[in-house]
């Protein structure tokens, strides 16, 4: 398996598909990365020789990529932010809530939890 960026890469895929194993890189950057590196997409990641990986390594490096760890940190440091400055998005970021304007009233359960059942709320009816 080599490595690109700390993160062993699948031998056995195309080195295309093989790159998008990174956190921070889709389909879209991995062909540019490929590009600007010169290296063919067909090729299958076990193939590649160390002079390949220091061109992706390389080009990575020379476009600036936030990637891995410094990317988790800056989208991290962001919802920080949200949240000291006490924005709308920040305060749904801290309760655990949608926060992109989707309903809670159903559905939500990614964000919200297991449902916790509230009983008793019934109300008791008045004897005259």
């Amino acid at each position: 398996m080599p490595r690109v960026k700390g993160v062993d890469i699948p031998g056995e895929k195309r080195i295309e598909a093989s790159l998008r194993y990174i956190y921070g890189i889709g389909s879209t950057m991995s062909r540019k990365i490929l590009d600007k590196a010169g290296i063919s997409p067909d090729i299958r990641a076990k193939n590649l020789t160390d002079e390949d990986i220091a061109k992706i390594n390389a080009a990575i490096a020379a476009m600036e990529i936030p990637v891995e760890g410094e990317l988790k940190r800056l989208v991290n440091q962001n919802i920080r932010r949200l949240q000291e400055i006490k924005a709308y998005r920040g305060l749904r970021h801290l309760s655990g809530l949608p926060v992109r304007g989707q309903r809670t009233r159903t559905n939500a359960r990614t964000r919200k939890g297991k449902r916790k059942t509230v009983g008793g709320q019934k109300k008791k009816l008045a004897k005259k």
